[in-house]
């Protein structure tokens, strides 16, 4: 989950996510819309008996501020609150077997972060028809998937790729919440399947978005084209708009592949 603003655990319900699946809680910045839902949250998932551990992670003062709460107003969760204290600095964060999650610095009226989420290279895909036509032991499967040759008893090698089939590609997105526009951050974020990158105002209030810390959707259009994204995700409109459809004619003008987002929206990454 990437921020927690008030509601978080209704919106949960809502779209008929599992409490129980939730292990990581990235947060962005420490302005109250992006973490005020915390405190319902927690207290949701203690009355719903959810165990395990649950990491937060977020800069040391969201570390101090948010474990005192929860000390007073959490104490019997049945689960593990940890927290994994972050700074506003390109690093990475997060490494699993199967995910990597880095920071970006943004650009904002505090410190705040951008996330990078990024899959590991997946296995090969084994060919069954050329397997068993080289009799390749079962136990031999796993190192065949990870690109490993085969080795017949009388010593002939069969290369993998005549055995394997190449891997699914690994997936990829980023999400740039509060920022004003800044050129170099496209680098910083490099080619994703998916960006989300606020798009607070439209080019006819630009004026405000750099003083407030925040972006157009011109703006975050171009970041998506220099980064070399392959689809961009709008959204953290401001109140000022009541049609949000502007923003995607907007954005599509400098960049194509343009989503409007709204609440409930789920995309597929590939």
């Amino acid at each position: 989950m990437i921020d927690c603003g008030e509601g978080a655990q209704l919106a949960f319900m809502r779209q008929r996510l599992s409490f129980a699946r939730l292990r990581h809680i990235f947060i962005t910045h420490l302005h109250g819309d992006h973490v005020f839902g915390l405190p319902g949250l927690i207290g949701t998932l203690a009355l719903n008996g959810t165990g395990g551990d649950i990491t937060i992670h977020t800069f040391e003062e969201g570390r101090n501020r948010l474990k005192n709460f929860f000390d007073y107003f959490c104490r019997d969760t049945p689960f593990d609150i940890r927290f994994n204290v972050i700074r506003p600095e390109e690093a990475l964060i997060l490494q699993t077997k199967s995910l990597s999650v880095r920071t970006v610095p943004l650009r904002h009226r505090v410190d705040t972060v951008g996330f990078v989420f990024e899959e590991a290279p997946k296995p090969r895909h084994i060919n069954p028809e050329m397997t068993k036509f080289h009799d390749v032991p079962l136990y031999m499967m796993n190192n065949i998937k990870a690109g490993a040759d085969f080795v017949k008893p009388d010593g002939k090698v069969i290369a993998n790729e005549i055995l394997t089939t190449p891997p699914s590609p690994s997936l990829s997105y980023a999400h740039m919440s509060d920022t004003m526009y800044f050129p170099e951050l496209a680098d910083k974020i490099g080619p994703v399947d998916l960006l989300f990158h606020e798009t607070t105002y439209l080019e006819e209030h630009k004026s405000l978005a750099a003083p407030r810390g925040h972006s157009t959707a011109r703006q975050a259009a171009m970041i998506a084209r220099d980064s070399g994204a392959k689809c961009l995700l709008t959204g953290h409109y401001s109140s000022r708009y009541n049609d949000d459809k502007p923003f995607l004619t907007e954005a599509r003008e400098i960049f194509p592949n343009v989503i409007l987002n709204k609440e409930g929206l789920r995309t597929n990454l590939d």
